[in-house]
Parts: structure tokens; sequence; C-alpha cells
């Protein structure tokens, strides 16, 4: 999938370097990612999680702060005041090149800065912080021991992670100076906490504090067994498929939705991620889904496999076409749950099937229908489900071409 890199002014006027990941086709949403302290765009968090966004669908500009990775400026002279109005101006330069980011993606110290920014970017309609903290002063816990000379002497040389930083009295000042539970308070934009309560560098107790400060609607998700930094592939792919499943519900549908009139039938476009060995991405208009194999097919089980997806099929359209036959004969059917399993049987133990030799495939279809229905409603009920149109096109003659393309 493309990757645009670019350049654009920060709040210092230094060059800040940025990539913008874009899915094949046109984005149904344009996300802004804000990364951890010291980090860069390109780290692995932030690299993943933009990598697995652009898989489903939504497009994603990171960029790097003032002294960090590729953009210009030295990280000394950097705020937590500057990282926010970076922020902005990248939501800014997102605007004038493609479109706003409607969602808000902020990792550990970055989480933070988003949070301070979001009241600036108007059309954000999703935050999301990930391993956030509650206060931007909680970052000095890396360098406690020199707090003391970098007020005394104005500034100090630290290493964080292996590598030399140095910290001056300014930024100690600036981040003193941010009460950022009065800006969660005042976000008035559905929040989305994430938070491992393992991480030993932000602790849970800070997502809590965020959660308690802010208005509905909000949500947290428990990220059990993740490090801090999301180091795992598979720990990124899942923090993407949350955001994309959460922030869906609050992307603006007339935008991503195909027009009702239009004569063009939805495709289906099947592509691999290569983000893994068996990964793939499904395209259905405005849709993106992720298809693989479990562990024990050779897959990363980061999504359903190829018999789930037919059984899933089957199943909603089963519990389609019942809803509604009850609906047009006002039964009282409260809920249908549909219960499907794929296996392979000797032809010779199928005694209504014409092929004797051999396996065949069998799918099984458990129904259950809640309501205080009758046995001959119920019976009805059943009899409709075989009459669903997938279940039709599966008990039917079915022609498949096959063509390369051109």
């Amino acid at each position: 999938m493309p990757t645009e890199r670019f350049q654009f002014p920060g709040t210092g006027g230094h060059q800040l370097a940025a990539a913008l990941d874009l899915p094949d086709g046109e984005p149904a949403a344009y996300a802004l990612f804000a990364h951890c302290f010291t980090c860069s765009k390109d780290s692995l968090a932030a690299a993943r999680i933009a990598a697995a966004l652009t898989a489903r669908g939504i497009a994603v500009l990171r960029f790097d702060f003032t002294g960090l990775g590729s953009s210009e400026g030295d990280f000394a002279n950097a705020t937590f005041s500057s990282n926010v109005a970076d922020l902005v101006l990248a939501a800014n330069h997102l605007r004038n090149i493609r479109k706003a980011p409607a969602i808000l993606i902020g990792h550990s110290f970055g989480g933070a800065a988003i949070l301070a920014a979001a009241a600036d970017i108007s059309e954000a309609r999703a935050v999301v912080t990930i391993a956030a903290p509650s206060d931007p002063a909680h970052v000095t816990h890396l360098f406690a021991d020199r707090l003391d000379c970098i007020r005394a002497h104005g500034e100090v040389e630290v290493k964080l992670a292996g590598r030399p930083f140095t910290i001056k009295r300014a930024f100690l000042d600036d981040i003193a100076e941010h009460n950022l539970m009065a800006h969660v308070a005042r976000l008035h934009k559905p929040l989305l906490i994430m938070q491992s309560p393992t991480d030993d560098t932000v602790g849970i107790d800070n997502a809590t504090r965020i959660f308690l400060a802010a208005k509905h609607p909000k949500s947290f998700v428990s990220l059990d067994g993740m490090d801090h930094l999301l180091t795992k592939r598979s720990d990124a792919v899942y923090v993407a498929d949350v955001i994309t499943a959460w922030a869906g519900r609050y992307l603006d549908a007339a935008a991503t939705a195909p027009a009702a009139d239009s004569p063009e039938p939805r495709r289906v476009v099947v592509r691999e991620t290569r983000a893994s060995k068996l990964q793939q991405q499904i395209m259905v208009g405005p849709h993106r889904l992720i298809a693989d194999e479990p562990l024990a097919a050779g897959g990363a089980d980061t999504g359903p496999g190829p018999y789930d997806l037919l059984l899933a099929a089957l199943g909603a359209c089963t519990s389609m076409t019942m809803r509604l036959y009850a609906d047009r004969k006002a039964l009282p059917m409260d809920r249908v749950t549909v219960t499907l399993n794929h296996s392979k049987i000797y032809a010779k133990d199928c005694a209504e099937c014409e092929t004797k030799e051999g396996m065949l495939d069998q799918l099984d279809r458990v129904i259950s229908i809640e309501g205080a229905l009758d046995d001959e409603q119920r019976k009805r009920l059943m009899d409709v489900a075989d009459k669903c149109p997938v279940h039709r096109t599966l008990k039917s003659e079915i022609r498949i071409v096959t063509k390369a393309a051109e």
C-alpha cells in the first residue's frame, strides 16, 4: 500500500518529516497518529498500527516531532506545548492536501498531546489514547534522578532508552503548567482509552484517571499482557482492529456509504496485506475486513478464515431472512441465533446424497428462536430458513468463472 513522504512547517519554523499511509482506493477516513516520547513516526508501534489501519481502509498521517526521526530542529527546544501545536499544524496540513483527520490516535506521551490538541481539530470525531499518562509530567520519572540538576543548571543531558537527550528547565516548566484532565473534561468527543494492566512504564491508574475525567461516550479496552511499546506485531494489529471497530460508529456514514441509487453492484476485492503470511484484506464497498487462518493452519489468526466467512454468510442470510418473514407476518420473534460448523464426512454415510464415494462438505446449522411463538409459528420460521438466498446458492449448481487480470 502506498506511503507518501513529505515535510510541513512546525511551530518553530522547522520542517517536520511526515508519512501518509494510504489504502488502495478511497480512504474510509483519515487518522492522525502521535508517537511516544523520544520515539519517531517509524517506531514499531506507530508503523505497525498505521499499516494495520491502512489495511482496513483508514489513511494514517504520522510525523516526527521536533528534533526526532527525520525532522529538523533541536529536541531540547521542544516542549509539550510545541508538540500539541505541531499536531494541530499536522491536522491543518492534512486538511489542505487531503482531508482533515476524523480519528486522533496518541501513543504514550503522544496520547497526552492528542488529548490536549483535540479541541483545536474540529473535524475529529473520535479520539484514541494508547498507554497515555494522565499528566504529561509523568514523563519526568524517566529522569527523576536528574530533576534537581536540570532546575539548577537550566539543562542536562540524560540517557533515555540508551540514547542521549538534552532536557531543559523550560520543558519542566511547560509540562507543570498543563492541567490535562481539564482538557479531557472538555473534550466533547468520543474517547477510547487503551491500556495494559501490566504496563510498567505508564501504570493502569493513569487510564483510570482519564476515564473518570472524561464525559460519555467513553470506552476502555484492556490490552492484557501487552508491553508499553507494543513490540509484538500481533498486539499492534489487535489495537488497530479495536480502533477500526470502535471508531466506525462515530465516522460520518454518509461520507463512506455508497449512493443509494448507484447502478453499479458492490464488488468484493480481496488482496494480500503482506503483514503476515496469509493475512488478506477484504474490501466490500466502504467496509474493510481481515481474513486469515488459525495458527495451526500456518496463519497468524488475525481474522476469520475462508470457511468461517462462508459460514458467517450463511448464518447472516438465514437470520435476516427469518427476521424479514417474522416482521412481515407480525410473528412475536424476539431474536434468532444461528450457530454453524463446517466438517468433512464420508459420502457413503450420507443416505440422501447423490455422491457415494470420497468425502463431502457438511455445514451444520443450529437455529435458536426466542419469543412467545407456538409450535406452528416456529415450524414456519424453520421452513423459511431454508429459503434464504445464500442457502439456495450453496444448494444449487454454481458456475465460477476465473480469468487473469488484464
